[in-house]
């Protein structure tokens, strides 16, 4: 009897206890949960969830020594062309529709340095084209000079620090200028002029330092053991007409100093 009463006890509690919530038996040991340390017990990371590895960084190319190892092979300026053509450092070659790398007679007494392509040197492959080479020409015959002359003494060579276009035709940056700048002095080597003109803000200063345009401008400097003469660009004189003054005395300077030079 005591059997049976035990039994139906015994039910009861359980069903009281399911009706509580407690439908599941997780130990035969009871558990004071009040007496249990507040803090959770700290994961332990498995292997597969540790993270993963850091990626290997790649080994930085020093682009202007790789730059200037090109420029020193290229014996003559067909080579020269090629090795730029070819150097893949520069972001500027993804964007530009052609690669400028010169103009006029490469064997001319005067090098004229320009500082980048502009949009409409970049769709003739040709540097100064469209109304600033319209303006650099006259100059030029002002003078008695022309690029289309087969004459060394009155025909002139011109080039830029940067044969790819710049971005929307901005200002060149200083990591391009600094990369493409071995090639640029090959270039003087290998053609060899008398003098030189820098024209605009990236030329000079990427030949002659830091100094302001504004400050040098007019007054020969010392470019690899030749004269160089600093000169405002061609696009700055279509934007402020009156500097065309200073243009002209720059260009008087020019043609004395190519009178002078034996």
């Amino acid at each position: 009897m005591e059997s049976v009463n035990t039994y139906w006890l015994d039910r009861a509690l359980l069903e009281w206890q399911v009706e509580l919530g407690a439908d599941e038996a997780l130990s035969e040991t009871p558990v004071d949960r009040y007496a249990l340390d507040p803090a959770p017990p700290k994961a332990v990371a498995k292997k597969a969830d540790a993270p993963p590895p850091p990626p290997v960084k790649e080994v930085d190319v020093d682009a202007v020594e790789m730059a200037q190892a090109n420029a020193s092979a290229a014996h003559d300026l067909a080579a020269l062309a090629t090795a730029m053509q070819a150097f893949d450092l520069c972001q500027l070659k993804r964007g530009a529709k052609s690669f400028v790398f010169a103009d006029g007679h490469a064997s001319a007494r005067v090098m004229i340095i320009g500082e980048a392509p502009g949009r409409q040197e970049d769709v003739a492959g040709k540097p100064f084209v469209g109304q600033e080479g319209v303006l650099l020409d006259k100059m030029l015959a002002a003078i008695g000079m022309d690029r289309n002359s087969d004459d060394p003494a009155k025909g002139v060579y011109l080039t830029n620090i940067l044969p790819w276009r710049a971005s929307s035709n901005g200002a060149p940056a200083e990591k391009d200028i600094a990369m493409m700048l071995p090639f640029v002095k090959r270039h003087i080597a290998l053609a060899d002029p008398d003098l030189l003109v820098l024209l605009g803000g990236a030329a000079s200063p990427a030949l002659l330092g830091p100094a302001g345009l504004t400050r040098i401008r007019g007054q020969w400097q010392d470019v690899a053991g030749l004269p160089a003469m600093p000169m405002l660009h061609p696009s700055a004189l279509l934007k402020q007409p009156a500097a065309k003054r200073d243009a002209w005395a720059d260009l008087l300077a020019l043609q004395a100093k190519l009178r002078g030079t034996p």
